[in-house]
């Protein structure tokens, strides 16, 4: 039977395939795909694992103490045949041999599954050993973390058609963890469907760098979507239709059709000069995660990389940092992937939606039961960290030698820590000239995403070369708005008049000052406030690579001298969305594509 599920659109247009569930679990768990050479060895861990708990439960209950509840053996009993339930191992095995799933994920999902079934169960001391089945395999999921030794990464390229055929594929699940979607970006998914989140979410960012349809904050989706239901994820309404009937489904090829034809077209404007009609040249740059990124940024015609995420490089690597020797050699890859071109490289952004896999569980829990978007990250979290920052400003600097490399810190708010990152970056540069290196003497930027530093720029600005403004956290934090959270996600207002008003005093007060502006965040890359945008002054933009050809029409089609005169007023409005709509409207426009 055909139903509808209703999310928050983040990342536009249409995908139709069949779903691939992710289960949740109180246990982190890595998804991958394995290749059809390691299913015999990801059987063996899975193996492997279940010996090992089993021997855990049979010690446990021999070493119970003679006065212990007999109800204790019971339980154990009960783990010990829940382990050894074909249910669970068989059907574990499937997904591995079917699915390509690694044997965590092959774990989980079957978890998912068993647990429907009981919560399906009308007597209720059935229902209730869910509970003990969620533990048992919790046991087995960490008893495969410890034997892992990281080596368990897949290869690119990897994907699920081996079971798939050639019908394609949309994600859905709970949430996604940063860490697994650095290894889904490159698969086959074409679309993505989560409960949680908001339109900034880590897993809405990644969909449109991805140009993938996604629609996230849909509450109960991945517990009323199986596996397998074919899904359509309509991106622009925010809607998921399930066993979609003939005639809707047509329509929606119709549209993915239609979707098709006008990327193409766009895609002719690639290598065109980004220049408004009054002659102002405008920068188009890119934002990646990983140094591989950096191809996709030329031939989508950026002209620099303007945020390099550096994060990326320490996250799903099971708690071992980079060093500096790793770190270079991917700055320098990037730098030398970008022809000449600048590449700008923000410190380590770590904290609030994307933990460390070193975090212990007490950490994580500290972040989980506070507010971790106000807690221990970015600069705060280097500055508290010296011998890992310093070892990341040398890698920086090092790349410098090779290219144009600029160095962005993050979350800047205090002149305290701006003193004490400059400090760092100078003793790095110290420690480079006595070791008798190769390195660069760099450009250092600050980014602008907390209200405190947009409001005191003009104290920051003599300390940096140039600022960019991070739009995702900065509405976050001028909104009291957690981005990530589906709840509050309808009060997340890119068009709030006091978020303009930050956004326009930084383009205002760093052209006043002779520094460099751009923004980097996700209000660069949607073409619906390019006008705007550039009315403020700005002429410097960092997005997606995806995003470029649409904003590069924008501004083709722009004329500043004759926007600029309405910034004042749309500022000042009740409804500044609106008012830019209405007073842009009159500008010329012509298909340049």
């Amino acid at each position: 039977m055909s139903f509808q599920v209703f999310g928050l659109p983040v990342s536009r247009g249409v995908a139709i395939g069949r779903a691939v569930l992710v289960a949740s679990s109180r246990v982190d768990v890595a998804h991958y795909f394995i290749d059809e050479t390691q299913i015999d060895s990801e059987i063996e861990r899975l193996r492997a694992a279940r010996d090992e708990v089993a021997e855990e439960l049979s010690n446990l209950k021999r070493d119970l103490p003679a006065d212990a509840p007999g109800e204790l053996s019971a339980l154990l009993d009960v783990h010990l045949l829940l382990l050894h339930d074909e249910t669970l191992a068989d059907a574990t095995k499937q997904w591995i041999q079917d699915r390509h799933y690694n044997a965590e994920w092959a774990l989980s999902a079957q978890l998912e599954v068993i647990a429907r079934q009981f919560d399906d169960m009308e007597d209720e001391y059935l229902r209730e050993r869910k509970a003990d089945l969620e533990q048992v395999v919790e046991r087995l999921l960490r008893a495969l973390a410890r034997a892992s030794t990281g080596g368990h990464t897949p290869a690119p390229g990897v994907g699920p058609r081996d079971f798939a055929g050639e019908d394609p594929l949309v994600l859905v699940a709970n949430d996604i963890a940063p860490a697994d979607m650095l290894q889904f970006k490159r698969s086959v998914f074409t679309g993505f469907i989560t409960d949680v989140g908001g339109r900034t979410s880590h897993t809405a960012i990644v969909a449109r760098s991805m140009d993938i349809p996604a629609v996230v904050g849909a509450r109960e989706a991945s517990h009323i979507i199986r596996q397998d239901d074919w899904v359509v994820i309509d991106g622009d309404n925010g809607i998921v239709v399930v066993d979609p009937s003939p005639l809707l489904l047509e329509e929606y090829r119709f549209r993915q059709r239609q979707s098709g034809l006008e990327r193409d077209r766009l895609a002719r404007l690639r290598h065109t000069p980004a220049v408004t009609l009054d002659g102002e040249r405008v920068e188009l740059q890119a934002n990646i995660e990983l140094p591989v990124d950096a191809p996709a940024a030329l031939e989508a015609g950026a002209v620099g990389v303007g945020l390099f995420r550096s994060e990326f490089l320490f996250m799903n690597r099971n708690g071992e940092l980079p060093g500096e020797e790793e770190q270079f050699e991917a700055y320098r890859s990037a730098v030398e992937a970008m022809k000449g071109l600048p590449v700008t490289i923000r410190t380590v952004d770590i904290g609030a939606d994307k933990p460390l896999d070193r975090m212990s569980s007490a950490e994580l829990r500290h972040e989980h039961a506070l507010n971790p978007a106000l807690g221990l990250r970015a600069i705060r979290w280097s500055l508290s960290e010296p011998g890992m920052f310093r070892q990341q400003l040398r890698a920086i600097l090092r790349a410098g030698a090779f290219g144009k490399v600029r160095l962005l810190i993050p979350m800047v708010a205090h002149l305290s820590e701006v003193r004490m990152a400059l400090e760092a970056i100078a003793r790095a540069k110290q420690q480079l000239a006595d070791a008798g290196r190769p390195h660069a003497d760099v450009e250092v930027g600050a980014m602008i995403e907390v209200p405190a530093a947009a409001l005191a720029l003009p104290t920051l600005l003599p300390h940096f070369d140039f600022v960019s403004v991070g739009t995702n956290d900065l509405i976050q934090y001028t909104l009291a708005i957690d981005r990530a959270d589906e709840a509050v996600a309808h009060l997340y207002d890119p068009w709030h008049p006091a978020v303009l008003q930050l956004i326009a005093r930084t383009i205002e007060c760093a052209r006043a000052a002779g520094k460099g502006v751009s923004v980097c965040g996700e209000m660069a890359g949607d073409p619906a406030f390019t006008e705007l945008l550039l009315a403020m002054g700005l002429r410097s933009f960092s997005m997606h690579p995806s995003q470029i050809a649409a904003v590069k029409q924008r501004v083709l089609r722009a004329d500043t001298r004759r926007l600029a005169p309405h910034v004042a007023t749309i500022l000042a409005s009740e409804n500044p969305e609106a008012s830019c709509v209405s007073l842009f409207s009159k500008s010329t426009h012509h298909d340049l594509a």
